[in-house]
């Protein structure tokens, strides 16, 4: 072993004291590091310059990974976050986890992140579209670490309990192939000592450190130990990195030292002393290597690799160590170095025609062979190579993925068409509380939160039928579960209070049923099925009636009191695309009220959620963020969708500089209640968050203001104001006045009736004298708006002669004295 001669090297203060992570782009530009604290310095590498520092990032940063264009960082509050290297700003929150985020990796081609956290289970997320998550589910303790393989088809998760898990990503779901045993130790996910499974650039192999304080290296091919690096470090092995081509290998330790090691003799070359590293980074091109330790201090390290040794730095890419290594005992195999990503490819050879009178030439060609690119039939999956001309990038061609990134067992795209449905979901939350769970592999933790505390008590519970689905009130809490290992789907309900020792209760559905949506009301429950069956129940359990809807496959469903709503795919539109049809019923009373009409949603937008006002008043929440609710839907073939709000229009949003969306929870007390979903986050995120609420506004216009003075720019954006509240006052009224005129309504309703019909008159005199206010010429529309007046006892019409009185407007005031004496005698048209 050499120990250089070299100028210790003086850390740069980048985070404050904790563990401090980095990485390089794969390009080596830049070197980003994370820490403690939520600043993210970005370094340029070769510049002895400030790093850039990003501020508004996440505290205690625990993991960061990066491509050219963007980098992802992972923190203890469970959040992994997405940067651009082109603006140095947030893009959005990648994927949310309930508890600490411990490791995050990146796919080679940037395409999926895996993210380790104190989960169970690891996630696999879509970079560019996040709704895209694949899961790794075998491990029985959380994982600490996790790495994908060069080629991006396994990846290696290094688990607390001292297994590795590795899975292969070559099929539409991640497959476990192997429990690697004996290898890693037992460690606590925060613990600063290293477990990690570190892939050899070849692929064909990994390393990990031991609790002998080793690095053993493991076959990919039969998962069998072959070369170790041993005698190196006296304490536990904090850092584990190969070089990028595969011929050093560097690891530091708690012992205050790095190690570099020849991998072909597995002898340590060098020797330096440096305390509390953490985390190494080579750069993949020059003799670099940048590490960072628990002080929060980075260090670059020029000429890491000593002069006698840096030929070894520029070979191409070199076999991992093994025992017996299949390649040298066969020199066709030769291992080439990756360029660009890409295996330096074979000629291609054309494909062998069929020799005369043999079976391809009296059947035709296969259908296979017009459909499928069998170019990539033979898979490289021992990494030696040798499907470089079929396939450059070593992977499958995209060509016949399905629409979630998925590959499809058959390629049907161009011998059948199928329609576009709408998806079924699960509508959640409202102004009662939340139902959340924590997935401990074996069994769930239920959680049971109220906002109202004095009300009721949050409870929690162990769930060993690992419920999917849930919905509460005021009443009780609903859960079920879908069909596993034999057992069919299930449903649970159980009641917040009640005067017996046992009132909650469970059923089973039949076989083959499996549960799409549950619904909850103050009198009866609603299970809608994959058969397409609506199963409505009493509180308590008893089936109260059976049905199978039209519209199929089924949607959604919603309920409030006696009043069922459900959702089902209808015909085919013109655009493939199925129309979305809804029924309502009162199924006490046996009566349909809409039955199979149409669900209003433009084309290519999607409903959201549906759920019942606290008026009992059907409302919808669409993907263009417009909240609609349904008018005069007890009356049959009367209703029609009426829009309340378009959060696209909110004045917080005016500015263009805020990216956010908004998570429906209810309509109550003539506001919109929602959760406010920042950057690109699609869903709630945990733990429970605030609601907002915002007024109603009915998007009326978006045209372009005068601007020819103040004065007339504040008139007009008055005018605008008074008409928007006159139609939105109106649809409350009628709304109220639908409920009052279909239930035995209170003295309190009918007085609450008759104050909004008051509240749509006062709108109306103020667009009155905001029309006199503009001139007699005017007077045709003032008199109009005066016609829209309800009251039938003369008074608004009294108060509008005193309007148009104060204004001059004599003739206007003939008139409204016309039509007051036209509506007293009966004579005014209807």
């Amino acid at each position: 072993m050499v120990t250089p001669v070299h100028q210790r090297l003086r850390g740069r203060p980048a985070h404050t004291p904790g563990p401090t992570f980095l990485t390089y782009t794969p390009d080596g530009r830049k070197l980003i590091t994370v820490g403690s604290n939520n600043a993210i310095r970005i370094y340029t590498t070769g510049s002895d310059g400030e790093p850039k520092t990003l501020d508004d990032s996440q505290e205690s940063n625990s993991a960061v990974a990066a491509t050219n264009a963007f980098f992802l960082t992972g923190s203890e509050d469970g959040t992994v976050c997405k940067y651009s290297l082109l603006t140095n700003a947030l893009e959005g929150v990648l994927v949310r986890s309930s508890l600490p985020v411990r490791d995050v990796a990146l796919s080679p081609d940037g395409e999926w992140a895996a993210v380790a956290s104190d989960e169970l289970v690891v996630k696999l997320v879509n970079t560019t579209d996040m709704t895209k998550v694949l899961y790794l589910r075998e491990q029985t303790k959380p994982p600490k670490h996790v790495s994908f393989d060069p080629s991006g088809s396994y990846i290696a998760v290094s688990a607390s309990d001292g297994i590795i898990y590795v899975y292969s990503l070559s099929i539409e779901q991640p497959e476990l192939l192997k429990k690697i045993d004996g290898v890693i130790r037992a460690l606590e996910t925060d613990s600063e000592t290293s477990s990690r499974a570190v892939w050899h650039p070849d692929g064909r192999a990994l390393g990990a450190p031991t609790a002998t304080r080793d690095v053993q290296v493991i076959s990919r091919s039969d998962w069998e130990k072959q070369r170790v690096f041993g005698n190196g470090h006296t304490a536990d092995i904090t850092a584990v990195a190969w070089s990028p081509n595969g011929a050093l290998l560097a690891t530091s330790g708690a012992d205050r030292t790095i190690l570099l090691w020849e991998v072909q003799s597995q002898k340590v070359i060098a020797k330096y002393d440096y305390s509390n590293v953490m985390s190494l980074a080579w750069h993949p091109t020059d003799n670099l290597l940048a590490f960072a330790n628990t002080d929060g201090e980075v260090f670059m390290f020029p000429s890491f690799v000593p002069p006698s040794n840096e030929p070894l730095l520029s070979k191409t890419l070199q076999p991992a160590p093994f025992i017996h290594d299949p390649l040298s005992e066969t020199s066709a195999n030769i291992r080439r170095r990756v360029a660009n990503g890409a295996e330096t490819s074979l000629d291609q050879r054309s494909k062998r025609q069929a020799s005369p009178d043999s079976l391809d030439e009296f059947l035709g060609p296969r259908p296979m062979d017009e459909d499928d690119d069998l170019d990539d039939f033979v898979i490289d999956d021992d990494g030696a190579g040798y499907t470089n001309g079929a396939n450059e990038s070593r992977k499958r061609k995209g060509d016949d993925l399905d629409g979630r990134g998925h590959r499809s067992k058959r390629r049907t795209g161009d011998l059948f068409w199928e329609p576009v449905l709408h998806e079924a979901f699960q509508p959640g939350l409202n102004l009662t509380g939340c139902v959340w769970t924590v997935d401990q592999e074996t069994h769930h933790t239920v959680t049971v939160e109220f906002y109202d505390r004095e009300y009721h008590r949050d409870f929690h519970f162990t769930d060993p039928y690992l419920y999917d689905k849930a919905c509460l009130n005021d009443s009780g809490t609903l859960f079920s579960c879908p069909p596993a290992n034999g057992s069919p789907a299930m449903v649970f309900y159980r009641p917040h209070e009640t005067w017996t020792t046992r009132a909650d209760w469970r059923t089973q559905l039949p076989a083959g049923e499996d549960i799409t949506a549950i619904s909850l009301s103050e009198n009866f429950i609603v299970v809608l099925t994959s058969t397409n069956y609506v199963r409505i129940f009493t509180l308590f359990g008893t089936p109260f009636r059976v049905y199978r809807q039209k519209a199929s496959p089924a949607v959604t469903c919603a309920a409030w009191r006696d009043y069922v709503l459900t959702m089902g795919n209808g015909s085919v539109g013109a655009d493939g695309t199925t129309q979305l049809l809804y029924t309502i019923e009162n199924v006490k009373h046996d009566e349909v009220c809409q039955a199979e009409d149409i669900v209003a949603l433009p084309p290519d937008v999607q409903l959201k959620s549906v759920f019942f006002s606290d008026n009992g008043d059907p409302c919808i929440y669409d993907s263009t963020g417009t909240l609609l609710v349904l008018l005069h839907w007890r009356t049959p073939a009367q209703a029609r969708w009426t829009p309340l709000l378009d959060t696209r229009a909110l004045e917080r949003l005016a500015d263009g500089k805020k990216q956010e969306s908004y998570w429906p929870v209810a309509v109550a007390q003539d506001k919109f209640h929602c959760i406010i979903l920042k950057g690109g986050d699609q869903y709630p995120y945990f733990p429970r968050p605030l609601l907002s609420e915002f007024d109603f506004k009915v998007p009326l216009t978006s045209k372009a203001l005068p601007a020819d003075s103040e004065e007339t720019l504040s008139a007009a954006v008055g005018t605008e104001k008074l008409e928007e509240s006159f139609v939105r006052t109106s649809l409350v009224a009628s709304l109220h006045s639908d409920l009052v005129s279909a239930t035995n309504a209170t003295h309190t309703q009918r007085a609450e009736m008759a104050r909004q019909e008051t509240e749509v008159d006062k709108v109306l005199l103020q667009l009155l004298a905001a029309e006199c206010r503009e001139g007699e010429e005017r007077g045709m529309k003032a008199l109009e708006i005066v016609g829209l007046m309800r009251d039938r006892t003369g008074r608004m019409l009294e108060a509008a002669q005193k309007v148009a009185s104060r204004f001059g407007r004599n003739v206007l005031v003939e008139k409204i004295d016309e039509l007051g004496r036209r509506r007293l005698s009966g004579e005014e048209e209807e």
